[in-house]
């Protein structure tokens, strides 16, 4: 079992904390077992009647090592696999979106602790969380577009659902929301100060049926939402169903917002654009959450072995020039017939399915 994430019980209550500071707790495949592990152990235990996820602090207490929730998964991993065969990153996205799917479909209350920064892969493991809190930390993203990725880990169905054109804003930007803007939009369900999460943790480990009356109880008000300042702004601007209207809206318009979206919009990979476009949209339609896995599992196997996320993790992590050559280069370059294969199903035997061999 790894070290990466330590899984205990307190009371009635099945503790998952994240343990890997250097990678501000970054998910690894082996976290993702070790969690689908616990949860499968815990789930027909009654003396188990409630799961709070967290991470823990860095063991020499520095803060820049304990700023985050969880920074996203193992990128590294999946841009090194990228560049060969791609079937390490295949397996760690199956067994990652298997603990989305069990996760989403949990029947005890889980608590998610979005203490810090809570971007991508964290975003995956705290959506699904019945309980999650935002605090003045928190700083929530899904910024796949820059490193030639796509909101993945159920953000197709998250993101879609978000009021008017948010989602799509969100996914295409990247943008960064604070606690209070999370809480707003319905991301978090709860808005408490960093100072009470020990004294709501206590409490809920003491009484883990009383947690929606502790988090209401030591919940603080939460500053003004600034992203509900931009709210006409962004559903009239990132209206448009393709993302060569968005950008020539955003050309059209000329107001300060506008241009700074647009120079967002200039540094993300053309292809990460249209794929997290068409994600969202499709999103709104999906069925059931097992729906929207299958499909973000087939883009990902595609989108991976393809030049832009390699280039993008070299350019932003590995090499940090800052400056991605993407192919194609520009939106023209994307053609429809090429996202239309990105998200072709996979053959039945390839196809994504909740349930596999994820302890190997």
């Amino acid at each position: 079992m790894t070290q990466d994430l330590i899984a205990t019980t307190e009371g009635a209550v099945g503790r998952l904390r994240l343990n890997r500071p250097q990678a501000i707790h970054a998910l690894n495949r082996d976290m993702c077992v070790a969690m689908l592990s616990a949860l499968e152990a815990w789930r027909m235990e009654p003396g188990v009647e409630a799961i709070i996820l967290d991470h823990l602090p860095a063991p020499d207490g520095d803060p820049k090592r304990s700023r985050g929730f969880c920074a996203g998964g193992d990128i590294r991993l999946i841009a090194e696999s990228g560049a060969g065969d791609g079937a390490a990153a295949r397996r760690f996205f199956a067994t990652e979106y298997r603990l989305n799917a069990r996760l989403f479909t949990y029947a005890k209350p889980i608590v998610a602790v979005m203490d810090g920064i809570t971007m991508g892969g964290g975003v995956g493991i705290a959506m699904p969380s019945r309980y999650r809190i935002a605090t003045e930390n928190t700083k929530f993203a899904m910024p796949e577009t820059g490193i030639g990725l796509f909101p993945d880990v159920g953000g197709g169905w998250y993101l879609s659902r978000l009021p008017g054109r948010i989602g799509v804003y969100l996914a295409l930007t990247g943008h960064r929301l604070d606690g209070a803007e999370a809480h707003a939009l319905g991301l978090a369900t709860h808005y408490l100060s960093a100072a009470a999460l020990d004294e709501a943790k206590h409490r809920i480990t003491a009484d883990p049926q009383a947690i929606e009356a502790i988090l209401s109880d030591l919940s603080a008000p939460a500053p003004e939402a600034r992203i509900l300042a931009d709210r006409e702004a962004i559903d009239r601007l990132f209206a448009a169903d393709r993302m060569e209207e968005i950008v020539a809206a955003l050309e059209a318009d000329g107001g300060d917002w506008a241009r700074a979206q647009h120079a967002t919009l200039a540094t993300k990979s053309p292809q990460a654009l249209k794929v997290s476009l068409k994600l969202v949209l499709d999103g709104r339609s999906m069925a059931t959450f097992e729906d929207e896995m299958r499909q973000e599992y087939a883009v990902a196997s595609r989108v991976v072995q393809r030049h832009d996320l390699v280039e993008g993790v070299r350019a932003l992590i590995v090499d940090k020039d800052q400056s991605p050559r993407w192919q194609p280069a520009t939106l023209d370059g994307v053609s429809d017939h090429l996202i239309d294969q990105i998200f072709a199903p996979l053959p039945e035997t390839e196809a994504w399915t909740p349930d596999g061999d994820d302890h190997g």
